[in-house]
């Protein structure tokens, strides 16, 4: 099993640096704001601004903040022993990597979600975050799978997406979703898919569906009124979609989903 070491979030350090030394756990970073300068095994790199950054145990690393100034980045250590049988090997090669991620608002969300819950109930803490870790990994897993999306593609795909979590509660058309971008509609969903694993559609339904669960256990809102909310207003409709998306019924979740990673139930 994964052990996640640490999990931290560096916010505009002044003179922030790393000593260069060779690590003994994994190092995965998700780069915010800013840039840094790395030094890995003698290669100076920089990371910046949406870069999702891979560094292997055993890698000879140091750091300073970019002399363009500080920078903010989300950091989670974690060691993998090595005598552990695993069904699936781990999905990343053992060097370092470092790429520009085709998500970024959801990759955020869930480095957000990770840094947040490592200080949450202890009883849950280990299970959630393991969770949460290898989700972010599978998904930097996949993008390095597949070098070939182009600039152009990762360009359309933020457009919508952006536009999809600010309106997902409104009635959206594909035909909106291919004005923005100035292309064909099935080749919006077909861009869109492509990166993201889901049509356009199914992406509103989830983000609803996400929000649901979130009204289900902190607010004291009813299934009607979350489905108003939600823009379905027909709460048989909203029920099936719950239903399809989670396995459960918004009335089950509403009863046994605080024992339930969220994001679990969409990956």
């Amino acid at each position: 099993m994964i052990n996640i070491t640490g999990v931290f979030f560096d916010n505009l350090i002044p003179n922030w640096h790393t000593q260069t030394e060779k690590i003994d756990y994994n190092v995965f970073i998700l780069m915010v704001k800013g840039k840094v300068a790395y030094s890995i095994n003698g290669e100076q790199i920089i990371a910046e601004k949406g870069d999702l950054v891979y560094i292997p145990f055993g890698t000879l690393r140091g750091g300073e903040n970019h002399e363009s100034g500080g920078h903010q980045k989300y950091t989670v250590a974690f060691t993998i022993p090595e005598n552990v049988a695993y069904t699936d090997p781990f999905p990343i090669s053992k060097k370092f990597h470092k790429i520009k991620t085709r998500n970024p608002e959801y990759v955020k969300h869930r480095f957000e979600r990770l840094f947040v819950d490592s200080r949450g109930d202890k009883k849950f803490r280990s299970y959630i975050c393991v969770g949460i870790l290898q989700e972010l990994l599978g998904m930097f897993a996949r993008e390095l799978d597949s070098p070939t999306i182009t600039p152009s593609k990762v360009k359309y795909t933020s457009i919508i997406e952006n536009y999809l979590l600010k309106n997902y509660r409104k009635t959206i058309e594909i035909d909106q979703l291919a004005k923005l971008i100035n292309r064909s509609p099935s080749y919006t969903i077909s861009v869109f898919k492509e990166l993201m694993g889901q049509s356009p559609i199914r992406y509103i339904h989830q983000l609803r569906i996400i929000e649901a669960c979130n009204l289900l256990l902190n607010t004291d809102m009813t299934i009607v009124a979350i489905s108003d909310y939600l823009g379905y207003y027909d709460p048989s409709y909203f029920s099936r979609m719950f239903k399809k998306l989670t396995a459960m019924s918004p009335k089950e979740f509403a009863m046994y989903g605080h024992q339930v990673e969220v994001s679990t139930l969409f990956s």
